[in-house]
């Protein structure tokens, strides 16, 4: 790995740990206080009232600030990957004009303007003008300055609550969707994801034997795994299985030795950055004991699938399943 993107990762790494070691879900979730609109101007939601008497539109972001929207937005720069999937996933790829450098979900996210990525482009951003901002609350922490420049151009900035769960998820993706006139939208994606999700538990819910689960999300000498109060432990539970690093919170490095110790049925490998990356695991010194490595269940799922909170983290649920428990799928 090189050495650039070594401290990019140990930087995220470093904010995933933050946000979720120790930490509960926090109770101050963005609200929005007009009620809901429907996706056509003019058109009336299911409390009668239309597009144009919802607006302007007063929330309050996860930061606790008031944001102001006079319509809604024609035009939208999102900072976050998880945000600019919601916002297409709703419809909005024409009002989408600026995206974070390594969006890449859909296609036509690398079609868009870039921002930057974790130190954001402030001059940008203004330049391009949006009728607002969506911005995370996962990286606002140390940008705060970039963020008032941006408020001071005249351009409203809203900060999305980091989700820890898939019960957060819904609420962003309702959110999001009220704040940019698509709740239908939201709530055919909301219901998407609750349909796909049923499905896969109905699957696995028979299977006799709990299986024991080692998440890596980077590789050697410093293996990172998710414990408790992360996606991936929601995820392992909702399935049923075991994950081995549940006796920790957060994301946090495992000795190569106690991975052997705790002997996994299933390694779930989270990164492709590294083409080798499955057969380093299995090449690795001492681990050839391991359950995981003698039957060969050493698997690689899309780490965006359930790092990103958004539509696809159903599809990560699923992943994790099919991993785990391939039989429940007839693989």
């Amino acid at each position: 790995m090189n050495k650039t993107w070594k401290l990019w990762l140990m930087s995220l790494v470093a904010v995933f740990v933050l946000a979720a070691c120790g930490t509960a879900p926090t109770e101050d979730k963005p609200k929005v206080d007009e009620p809901p609109v429907t996706e056509d101007e003019g058109q009336e939601d299911s409390s009668g009232e239309s597009a144009e008497e919802a607006y302007p539109m007063t929330v309050t972001d996860a930061i606790g600030n008031e944001v102001t929207l006079e319509t809604a937005p024609s035009s939208i720069v999102s900072m976050q990957p998880s945000n600019t999937e919601i916002l297409f996933a709703l419809g909005l790829a024409d009002e989408i004009i600026g995206v974070n450098d390594y969006d890449d979900y859909p296609a036509e996210a690398l079609e868009k303007e870039k921002i930057g990525g974790m130190e954001f482009n402030v001059e940008k951003i203004i330049e391009l003008d949006p009728e607002v901002v969506f911005a995370h609350n996962m990286s606002y922490a140390g940008s705060e300055d970039g963020f008032d420049q941006i408020r001071n151009a005249g351009i409203p900035v809203f900060v999305v609550e980091n989700a820890t769960n898939f019960e957060d998820t819904y609420k962003t993706i309702e959110t999001i969707g009220q704040l940019t006139n698509k709740v239908e939208e939201a709530d055919q994606i909301i219901d998407e994801m609750k349909t796909k999700i049923e499905d896969v538990l109905a699957k696995v819910k028979d299977i006799d034997e709990e299986k024991t689960v080692f998440v890596e999300t980077s590789p050697a000498p410093e293996i990172y795994t998710p414990g408790q109060g992360t996606f991936v432990q929601e995820i392992l539970d909702m399935i049923g299985a075991k994950n081995i690093a549940d006796d920790q919170e957060g994301w946090f490095v495992m000795d190569p030795e106690e991975i052997v110790n705790r002997d996994p049925e299933t390694i779930i490998v989270m990164y492709d950055y590294i083409d080798t990356a499955v057969e380093d695991v299995y090449a690795r010194d001492g681990f050839d004991t391991i359950k995981a490595i003698q039957e060969e269940q050493v698997i690689q799922v899309d780490e965006n699938l359930t790092s990103r909170t958004g539509p696809r983290l159903a599809e990560g649920l699923e992943a994790f399943a099919k991993a785990v428990y391939p039989e429940a799928f007839g693989e």
